[in-house]
């Protein structure tokens, strides 16, 4: 490969991860718009948990192949959900699943695959207009547990938090949320509504931005 080809391939590289940022930074600052009925449900998505100081993580693992998630598992959570692949939407940013399929979480099949090299992207609802969904406990994850997913290949990737974060809609970075938080290790996101319920817009006031590092493999 010449050295214009690995130049005009980082250009796009670099354009495309650019557009998606800024698809990403729509979506996060629109996707919490909820249409409850008159009563919409405590989420607890309330403030940051991040993590508490002194609090000592395992050392990442090497990331894995590449494969595709079937299955998701949070077990603090009692969170067994089926992964689906989504893509984007109208806006650039990424199409979660239909609020018909409220116990299904998305994963943006364009970006990493959870285990790989990378940060993966997965996506549920907190809730419909009548009833807690997938992600509806998301923000009382804390530092250190863990987060499993099933690929396709036999391996679970097992991840183990290292952040969880409430960001304000008018405060929203996209690179902040989806982006690495350290290179070539095999990271996840795990995104939902959070915040308050304003019912005058009809929306969230937040996002819930559970991060998370690839630890290991299990049965």
């Amino acid at each position: 490969m010449s050295d214009r080809e690995r130049t005009s391939g980082r250009l796009v590289t670099g354009l495309a991860w650019t557009v998606l940022l800024f698809g990403l930074w729509l979506w996060g600052r629109q996707v919490t718009e909820v249409r409850h009925g008159a009563s919409a449900p405590a989420t607890g998505d309330m403030a940051a948990v991040g993590r508490p100081p002194g609090t000592e993580l395992p050392p990442a693992a090497e990331p894995l192949g590449q494969a595709l998630p079937q299955r998701i598992d949070i077990p603090d959570l009692g969170v067994q959900a089926p992964v689906v692949a989504r893509g984007l939407d109208t806006d650039g940013g990424i199409d979660p699943p239909p609020f018909d399929q409220a116990g299904v979480v998305g994963w943006y099949e364009a970006g990493a695959k959870p285990g790989a090299r990378g940060t993966a992207l997965l996506v549920g609802h907190v809730d419909t207009e009548t009833r807690p969904a997938v992600f509806y406990e998301l923000s009382t994850l804390k530092a250190g547990e863990t987060v499993r997913v099933v690929r396709d290949d036999g391996k679970v990737a097992e991840f183990t938090v290292d952040d969880v974060e409430v960001i304000q809609r008018n405060r929203f970075d996209a690179r902040r949320a989806y982006g690495p938080r350290q290179p070539d290790r095999a990271e996840l996101r795990l995104i939902t509504c959070g915040g308050a319920f304003d019912r005058a817009s009809g929306s969230y006031t937040a996002n819930v931005i559970v991060s998370a590092y690839l630890t290991g493999t299990g049965p």
